[in-house]
Order: structure tokens, then sequence, then C-alpha cells
């Protein structure tokens, strides 16, 4: 017993010294090691997600499907529906070439934007709950604001990488203009929540486009300011705002959906009732299965459930980042940067106004709350960071040596093209202009020559001329004034 006790710990320790990892932490580490991890990292995040919010979804909107008087599945079965077109979606991302989705991220982004106008229009448009944002196309119901918001990403990151240290003017036309009239043709729906996002996914493009700080503040704090306007011009949003600031009062109108989240979350406690055991969804809390699902998970899965959910959260924040910072395409860096900021702020924001800290907004929680334009787009989303990491120099190199892995082998996706930035443009010489000869002028005496104080030994810019161009100049270069004691 002694012995084998000892050979025991012998082997352990040679493990420890050989330098195996033994901890899952260690063992984490050599697999984030391996060129295709963000992949599989954004692979595994978008499948757990979307699984947890078919389960909830079913879970939260069974009861109210059933007293609606059809099938305790039919809220379930439209988003399994759109699950699968949104699977779909996430594939063709995968396979679609950067070349073709820079190419036609303008066109699709008019057509968007068009979309957005008409939807407004009455006949074209279906109204429900008094807002126009949805176009019904037999059972299912597309929703352009939830378009848009994946087009003006893309856009905006193929407009701000082609102008990659341009002027100002540059950076800020056409894409703020075509911003604000998005936000714009949003608030008419009326719909204050997809204008927030709008307005995240803009913000997140100027930033990591390089807008001078002082100026992306001003622009920040405009967008603040329109946005707290907006959310006390209406009677509704008003009534939110209210409701935030006085939590006790009203307690069965404006703060009553506010109030059954919370006694929804404290009802679960850590363990939580078990899935499918939420007393809320039994119509004390409206909008269950969409809005305030993560009220469900509290209750249902508990704090475990919760944290379950913000870790995924955090673990999509590191993969994006990671994706941003290894690419060496500036589209791919600022798409993967701009994608990721929008998808976990409208996260944030749906868990703050459901544990309270916020006002609440309507914002759904990405691939989790019930909606199937939002699901399927997100997942599109998904598909094109996917896409961003199987483009990391690292994955390039090992994807051309044959380590595609299991995964890429059974979706026979195709080995990206390494980024090779492009030359710089060459100026052409200008050709130079035969002047005609002049005498030559007289020189003063050496006695009333002064030389230019730049040139007593100094080693000035001018001295070196070091920002004068290259390439022949077609003017002569200025006089040099020599009286007065300095120089021009």
């Amino acid at each position: 017993m002694d012995d084998s006790r000892v050979g025991k710990g012998q082997a352990s320790t040679s493990r420890k010294s050989s330098g195996q990892p033994n901890w899952a932490g260690e063992r984490f580490g050599a697999w984030l090691a391996r060129p295709l991890a963000s992949f599989h990292l954004i692979v595994t995040i978008a499948t757990l997600l979307t699984v947890l919010g078919l389960v909830m979804v079913l879970s939260a909107s069974s009861v109210e499907a059933y007293a609606g008087g059809g099938s305790a599945y039919s809220l379930f079965i439209q988003q399994a529906m759109f699950a699968g077109l949104g699977a779909i979606a996430f594939y063709v991302a995968l396979r679609l070439p950067l070349r073709l989705l820079r190419q036609w991220s303008f066109p699709i982004f008019s057509i968007s934007v068009l979309a957005l106008m008409l939807v407004l229009i009455p006949g074209i448009g279906s109204a429900h709950g008094g807002a126009r944002r949805w176009f019904d196309i037999g059972p299912l119901s597309i929703q352009p604001s939830e378009v848009v918001k994946v087009t003006l990403v893309v856009w905006g990151a193929h407009l701000l990488a082609s102008r990659r240290g341009a002027a100002l003017k540059d950076i800020l036309v056409p894409l703020v203009p075509s911003g604000l009239l998005v936000c714009l043709l949003v608030v008419l729906e009326p719909n204050l929540s997809t204008t927030i996002a709008l307005g995240i996914v803009l913000m997140a493009l100027l930033w990591f486009g390089g807008l001078p700080v002082r100026l992306f503040v001003g622009i920040m704090v405009t967008g603040v300011v329109a946005a707290s306007v907006l959310a006390l011009s209406a009677g509704y949003r008003s009534d939110r705002v209210r409701a935030f600031f006085n939590p006790g009062d009203d307690p069965q109108g404006a703060n009553y959906q506010a109030r059954q989240a919370k006694y929804s979350l404290a009802d679960g406690g850590i363990w939580g009732r078990g899935l499918g055991q939420s007393r809320a969804k039994w119509s004390y809390l409206p909008n269950s299965h969409n809005d305030f699902i993560f009220a469900i998970i509290g209750e249902e899965l508990g704090f475990l459930g919760c944290m379950l959910v913000l870790a995924l959260l955090a673990l999509f924040v590191y993969a994006g980042i990671r994706i941003a910072l290894r690419s060496v395409d500036p589209f791919l860096r600022l798409l993967t940067a701009t994608a990721t900021t929008w998808i976990t702020a409208q996260a944030l924001i749906n868990i703050g106004y459901v544990v309270g800290l916020l006002p609440v907004t309507g914002l759904q929680l990405p691939l989790v709350s019930a909606g199937g334009s939002s699901l399927a787009i997100t997942l599109f989303m998904f598909g094109i960071i996917a896409s961003a990491a199987r483009h990391e120099p690292e994955a390039v190199s090992a994807l051309k040596a044959g380590q595609d892995g299991r995964l890429s082998r059974l979706l026979r996706l195709p080995v990206p093209e390494l980024y090779t930035p492009p030359a710089p443009r060459k100026v052409a010489p200008r050709a130079r202009t035969e002047r005609p000869r002049q005498a030559p002028r007289r020189q003063p005496p050496a006695d009333r020559r002064r030389r230019a104080p730049e040139s007593r030994g100094t080693s000035s810019l001018r001295s070196t001329r070091a920002w004068e161009p290259t390439y022949p100049m077609p003017h002569r270069p200025a006089k040099r004034r020599t009286g007065g004691g300095g120089g021009a």
C-alpha cells in the first residue's frame, strides 16, 4: 500500500516537473493557443445561447400560447423555424468571401434603408401594438430594423477601412448622415430600443475608426441628450422613465412589469425552482418570453443559470476582442470590434433593466429572447465573426497546412486567403518645364554676406528640408530672405 502511494506521488511529481498541464486552467490555456481556438469559441457560444434560448422560450411561452387558444408549442415552433434560418445564415456567412461581402455592403445597406421606408407605409408594413415595424410574409414576420443593424456594421466597417488615414470629413461623411437617417426612420416606427442599438453601432464604428476623442465625446453627449428627449417625448416611454426613478409608485401600473421581474429573480434563489416550474409565466409577468426572459431564467435555473448566461457573454467578449486584435485586415478588425460591442451592449442593457439597474427599453437578449428576425440576424452576425476568426494569420496557415479539424471538414468550408495589404500608390513624377535661362545674379561682396540663423552649425528641420516631398516640384522653392536676421 505504501509503495503504491509512493509510486503515485512520484508519478504526479514527474508529471508536474515535465510541464504537463494538470489543471483545468492550464489545459484551457493550452487549448486557446491552438490556431482555430477563436473559431471554435464563437461556434460554441452561438450554439449554447441558441439552445438555451429555445428551451427557455418553450418554457416561458407555453402557458400564454395555450391560453390564447392555440397550441402550447406555437411560439416555440416559430422560434425554432427562425433558428433553422439563422443556422443557414450562419453557414452562408462562413462561406461568404470577404471580397464579395465588402463589394455588396453598400447595395445591401441601401436596400435595408429602403425597407425601413416601406415599412412605414400603411398597407405594406404591419402594425402591432401601436408600432409599424414588420413585414408579414406568410407565417413569418420580418423586422427590417433588425436587418439594418448588420448592414450598417458591415458597410460602416468597409467604409472606414477604405478611408484609413483620411481627413476627418471623409470619416464622418457619409457614415454619420446615413446613421442618423436610419435612426430617424426607426424612431418613426416608433422603436426607441432599436434606435439605441443603432446609436451604439454608430458610436462603436466611430470609436474604432479613429475619431478624435474630443469630437467623439461631443457626439456621444449629443446622442445621449437626443435619446433622453425621445424617452420623455412619448407617453409610454416617459412613464417607463418615471417608473424607474420612482419604483414605489404605481405598483399595478407602470412599475408592475419591473416589480414582477424582481420577484421572479428572488423566487429562483440560487438553484432555481426547476426547468418549466416558473410561476411568473402564468400571466404574472408580461412579455416573459421576450423582453424579460432573463427573469424566467433566474426563476427556473436560479442564480447559477444567470451566471451561466453572463459567463457565456463574457467569453464572447473575450473571443471578439481576441479576433479583433489578431486580425491583420483592417476591415475585419473594425467589423469584429463593432459587432462585439453592439451584441454585448444590447445584452447588458436587457439584463440591466430586468434586474432594475436601467429603465425598461425593450431591447432583447441576443439569441435568447423570442424574436425570429433578431435571432436569425444575430446568428448571421455570429457567422461573420466566426469567418473573421478563420482569417487570423495563424488560422490561415494551419488551414493551408491541412490542420482544419473535424468541424471545418464536416462543414466543408473553403480555405481563407491570407490578407495582403494593398500596395501604396505611386505618384507619377511631373515633367519639368523648361524655363528660359536667366543671367547669373550678381553676388554681394563677401563682407556683406550674412548667414541664416538655421545654418549656423545647427541641425534644424529647415536645414535638412525633411518635410519636402521626394518627387520633383514644378515650381521653384520660395526665396530665403537674408535681411532682418531671420529666415522665412
